[in-house]
């Protein structure tokens, strides 16, 4: 696989490479974070600040903040690593993708320290796929979950806290959600594809001056490295237009 090869500065610095699994970890956590409540209004209220496909955007990257964490502990290391590729996918073309379907037999074991947190935040992603593909003005909400779930798993919270802030500020103020004036509904259905894309080194790299152009280099240049014989969840063609 050629995504993903090195872990973001951000992430090495949190120590959630390796790190020991020294987290709390029960039931009343597992529910807490899958189906966060009203304590979290203001969090909520500042996702619900940015655009569709930012969304989508910070969902890949939290995913990946997961992925780094438990790669060194878990066989599911390539499961969320698809996920990833397919939701950075989405952003471009969500026809290029599969729905990230998940435990839809409810076989997978949701206790213990390393699958219950991997249990919730593949649910989390589950259901900020399926509001994404019904255009949903709901998805934001959703990301709350995914989060909490980071920042709970992550060793040093204050990397996690500085990197989140930064991130949401830089969002809200450049892709800033378009759909702030519906009233948020299940019945309402949101067109997201004008929105501009947004790619991993936004999110990650230091050194990425974001337009439009650049955004949708990198996105494409992603896009191009996803074996989509390995990954179920992308049907992306070998020809993808990268930009020049």
């Amino acid at each position: 696989m050629k995504n993903l090869t090195k872990p973001p500065k951000a992430i090495k610095k949190s120590h959630s490479i390796g790190h020991a699994i020294d987290y709390k970890w029960n039931d009343k956590i597992l529910s807490t974070l899958l189906d966060p409540n009203g304590e979290n209004d203001q969090l909520d209220k500042t996702l619900n600040k940015i655009s569709h496909k930012a969304s989508l955007g910070l969902t890949a990257s939290l995913l990946e903040w997961v992925y780094w964490r438990f790669k060194e502990y878990d066989k599911m290391s390539d499961e969320i690593h698809h996920r990833i590729e397919a939701l950075w996918s989405s952003i471009e073309n969500p026809k290029n993708t599969k729905p990230l379907d998940f435990d839809t037999d409810l076989s997978f074991p949701v206790s213990g320290f390393i699958d219950g947190p991997i249990w919730v935040a593949l649910m989390n992603v589950r259901m900020i796929d399926v509001l994404s593909r019904k255009g949903s003005s709901l998805i934001q909400s959703e990301v709350t979950g995914l989060v909490l779930t980071v920042r709970h798993l992550t060793p040093e919270k204050k990397t996690f806290d500085k990197w989140f802030k930064k991130t949401i500020s830089k969002l809200a103020n450049q892709f800033p959600n378009q759909n702030e004036q519906i009233e948020y509904s299940e019945d309402v259905i949101y067109d997201a594809s004008s929105e501009p894309v947004i790619c991993r080194e936004f999110f990650f790299s230091r050194s990425f001056k974001y337009n439009p152009d650049s955004a949708k280099k990198a996105l494409n240049n992603f896009i191009s490295n996803i074996d989509a014989t390995k990954n179920s969840f992308c049907n992306v063609k070998k020809s993808v237009n990268v930009l020049k």
